[in-house]
């Protein structure tokens, strides 16, 4: 980390947009979306299943599973696919945050703490890094994340057509 362009870079360490990536590469739950496909998926549905915990009960006080099967697992599955769709919200806005900082042309950054915002003008080596960095890492990782949006609505919108031919046939 210590290459030329940075040892010329005022903007203290821990606010370095590359610091600020690999930090968030690093931490707990933003490490899931670099991992193998497999398990990525196997952590979503594994966050899923937990969440039942609280959407079964919840589908159950409306749709008794006894005499509502359809209508409860779907109630439920799709209670607890909200956990899931906030945790990768999560995810999403998190990883946009340092797309965003490390492709701007000027870092935003605080000396001492507050009051004192100060702007850098990144150099080009910086700026040609930051936006490798961006295209070659961050941008897939943006499109994992948006690929699992679209398969969750895919799964809803499955989900409510059941509902609608169980709700008209059934």
């Amino acid at each position: 980390m210590s290459s030329e362009p940075s040892t010329r870079c005022p903007v203290p360490e821990e606010q370095q947009p590359l610091n600020e990536y690999e930090q968030l590469r690093e931490a707990w739950l933003f490490n899931w979306t670099v991992q193998s496909r497999f398990v990525y998926v196997r952590k979503l549905v594994w966050v899923w299943a937990w969440s039942w915990v609280i959407a079964g009960p919840t589908a159950a006080a409306s749709f008794p599973p006894e005499r509502l099967p359809l209508q409860f697992a779907l109630a439920a599955s799709g209670g607890a696919l909200v956990i899931v769709v906030l945790l990768l919200l999560r995810l999403y806005l998190g990883w946009l945050y340092i797309r965003d900082r490390l492709s701007q042309t000027e870092v935003v950054y605080e000396e001492s703490g507050w009051y004192d915002g100060q702007r850098w003008q990144k150099t080009d080596e910086v700026l040609m890094r930051d936006r490798l960095v961006v295209s070659y890492q961050v941008q897939p990782i943006l499109q994992r994340l948006q690929t699992t949006f679209l398969w969750i609505a895919l799964s809803i919108l499955g989900g409510s057509a059941l509902w609608f031919v169980a709700d008209t046939y059934l």
